[in-house]
């Protein structure tokens, strides 16, 4: 696949779950009504009641693989840039905790989430956020702005992942901390998953493999780079890709058994060195 034509599927997708106020990344039971809620997602994957409900209506579309915010240890006063910030939830959390005299920076490729951030944003009085149209290989900020730069389910997005950490090194001040979850592979998947851009917006087939993740972080200059978490992410999220579903089908009990303990997300740390 090339690098356009994947960022033109995930930005139509992420548009489409702007409008709708679903996820294109989670099981497909929380984008075809019943099953679990978009609030009981988001409390699997580390929100807690206090977070949902500290944001404007709207503002959490469960499109994340994790709460980078629950480990970041932000400070009042800071300036926290997000890359992929969608409707703005991790932003609004994240501006709660540096208060006024802090700031936050979303960055979205997808018009429509930032149109969707912007109203919320109105709707919470939130005078410290502000969401800026960009891609976050080419982010939209000068160098050395943030205290903290964070990201949640977004970057495996990305057909350049090594950029997109060059880009968040050069974005930080010296000393700056970087603060991520996302998704990897703890081996490679099929190929037909791996060439299927319905699988690569599902979260899956842009991953990763762990090393190379912890790789591309390393090459930008990151020093002290953690995984702070490591859990097993549900192989539901394969169920909006009818090629996953036929591989899954097909594949022997062992081998759809070392696929789904394959796919883990992760919570990663890392400072950019003084």
């Amino acid at each position: 696949m090339k690098e356009e034509e994947i960022k033109r599927y995930v930005r139509d997708r992420y548009a489409r779950a702007a409008n709708k106020g679903t996820s294109c990344c989670q099981p497909a039971t929380s984008c075809c009504g019943g099953g679990k809620t978009t609030e009981i997602i988001s409390k699997s994957i580390g929100y807690t009641d206090q977070d949902l409900k500290a944001v404007p209506e709207g503002a959490n579309l469960g499109l994340g693989c994790g709460n980078p915010l629950a480990l970041a240890s932000l400070r009042e006063g800071e300036t926290v840039l997000d890359l992929g910030s969608g409707a703005g939830f991790d932003c609004f959390l994240a501006a709660r905790q540096v208060k006024k005299n802090g700031k936050v920076i979303g960055v979205d490729m997808t018009p429509e989430m930032l149109d969707k951030a912007r109203g919320n944003a109105e709707k919470g009085d939130f005078t410290n956020v502000e969401f800026r149209l960009g891609e976050i290989e080419n982010l939209p900020v000068a160098d050395s702005q943030a205290d903290i730069v964070i990201s949640n389910c977004v970057i495996n997005l990305s057909p350049a992942k090594e950029r997109v950490f060059r880009e968040a090194f050069r974005a930080l001040k010296p000393g700056g901390r970087l603060m991520v979850s996302d998704i990897v592979l703890r081996q490679e998947l099929p190929q037909e998953i791996r060439n299927s851009v319905a699988a690569y917006t599902a979260c899956v087939a842009g991953a990763e493999t762990k090393e190379n993740y912890l790789g591309a972080i390393q090459k930008a200059g990151f020093q002290k780079i953690q995984i702070l978490e490591e859990t097993v992410f549900p192989t539901e999220i394969l169920a909006n890709d009818p090629t996953a579903r036929e591989i899954a089908k097909n594949l022997p009990p062992q081998k759809a058994k070392e696929l789904a303990n394959s796919i883990v997300s992760i919570k990663v740390s890392a400072v950019k060195p003084t």
